[in-house]
C-alpha cells in the first residue's frame, strides 16, 4: 500500500438537465477523522450515505465537503401570498373609505416585500432520484481525485522521510564509532579526573573514588540507546515500505527517536558525542514534523 498524506483538494462537476452540481473536497491534518458537509437545502438526507462512503476510504484528517447546485436559468414561477393580499386590500379599502389614502396601485402592491415570491420548480420522484444518484456519483469521483492527490503527496513525503531515516542512521553509526566511546578513552579521562581530585584533597579515599568512577563510566555508556535507535530505524523503515495508515505509529517512533537522542546528549562525556546528539535531535524534529502529514 502507498503512503498517503492527509492534505489534498479535489473538484468534480456533474451536468444535469436541471443544472450542474459542483463538489469540492478539502482535507488537512487531524488527529482523527472529522468531516463537515455543506449541502444545498433539500439534500440533507444524502449526508449519512456520503459519510459512509468517505469513511470507507479516508481514516484520518479534517475534511470539508461542499456541494453547489447551479440551476439552469428558466422562466420563474411567481406565487402570490393570497392571505397577505386579502388583508392589505381590506385595510386599503377602510383607509380609502375614510379618505386617508388613495386606492392601491399595482406597482405599489408589487413593491410590498413578501407579497410575491419566486417558487422553485419542484422535481417529481423520478427526477429527484436521478438527481440524488448523480450527486452521489459526483461525490465518488471527487473522492477518488482527492485520494489521488493524497497518494501523490504521500509519495513525496515517503522520499523525505526515508532520507531523514538514512541521515539519522548515519549519525547513530557515527556515535557508535566515536573514539570518545572506547573503553580506553573513558578510562583515560576518568583516571585524569581521579588523579586531579586526589591531588587537590589528601583526605579523599582513593578506593572509593575509583569505585565511583567505575559507576560513572557505566552510566555514561550509550550502547543501549544506540541499539534501541537501530531497532526504531528498522521499524520505521518497515512501516514506510508497508504504507497504508501508518501516521500514528510513525509519530510514536519519532517520540522514541527524540527520547534516545536526549539520553545520548545527557550521557555524553565528550564534545564530539554531544555534537552528534544535537544533530540527531535536529533530524528527529524534522522527521516528526513531516510525520504529522501522514495518514
Amino acid at each position: 500500500m502507498a503512503v498517503r498524506s492527509m492534505t489534498g483538494f479535489a473538484r468534480a462537476e456533474v451536468e444535469m438537465p436541471a443544472g450542474s452540481f459542483v463538489w469540492e473536497l478539502r482535507a488537512v491534518n487531524g488527529k482523527g477523522l472529522d468531516v463537515r458537509f455543506r449541502l444545498p437545502q433539500g439534500m440533507e438526507h444524502l449526508e449519512a450515505d456520503l459519510r459512509r462512503r468517505l469513511a470507507a476510504t479516508v481514516s484520518r484528517g479534517n475534511l470539508q465537503a461542499s456541494l453547489q447546485w447551479r440551476r439552469e436559468a428558466g422562466v420563474p414561477a411567481l406565487v402570490v401570498n393570497e392571505e397577505m393580499l386579502a388583508k392589505i386590500l381590506a385595510m386599503s379599502s377602510r383607509l380609502v373609505a375614510d379618505g386617508h389614502a388613495a386606492p392601491p396601485t399595482a406597482d405599489g402592491l408589487l413593491a410590498i416585500k413578501g407579497l410575491i415570491d419566486v417558487a422553485e420548480e419542484a422535481l417529481d420522484e423520478t427526477a429527484s432520484e436521478a438527481r440524488d444518484a448523480a450527486v452521489v456519483d459526483g461525490f465518488g469521483a471527487a473522492l477518488a481525485r482527492l485520494e489521488e492527490t493524497r497518494r501523490e503527496e504521500g509519495a513525496a513525503l515517503h522520499s523525505v522521510l526515508a532520507e531523514r531515516l538514512a541521515e539519522i542512521g548515519s549519525l547513530v553509526e557515527q556515535a557508535d564509532r566515536d573514539p570518545a566511546r572506547t573503553t580506553e578513552a573513558i578510562a583515560r579521562r576518568l583516571k585524569d579526573q581521579v588523579e586531579a581530585l586526589i591531588a587537590a584533597s589528601e583526605g579523599l579515599d582513593q578506593a572509593r573514588l575509583h569505585q565511583e568512577a567505575a559507576i560513572l563510566a557505566a552510566r555514561a555508556d550509550i550502547r543501549e540507546e544506540i541499539d534501541r535507535l537501530r531497532a526504531h530505524l528498522a521499524a520505521a523503515g518497515a512501516l514506510l515500505d508497508a504504507g497504508g495508515v501508518i501516521g500514528r505509529r510513525l509519530d510514536f517512533l519519532s517520540q522514541e527517536f527524540h527520547r534516545e537522542s536526549n539520553t545520548i546528549c545527557s550521557k555524553s562525556n565528550a564534545a564530539s558525542l554531544t555534537a552528534i546528539g544535537l544533530d540527531l535531535k535536529v533530524l528527529v524534529d524534522q522527521f516528526r514534523e513531516q510525520v504529522q502529514n501522514i495518514e
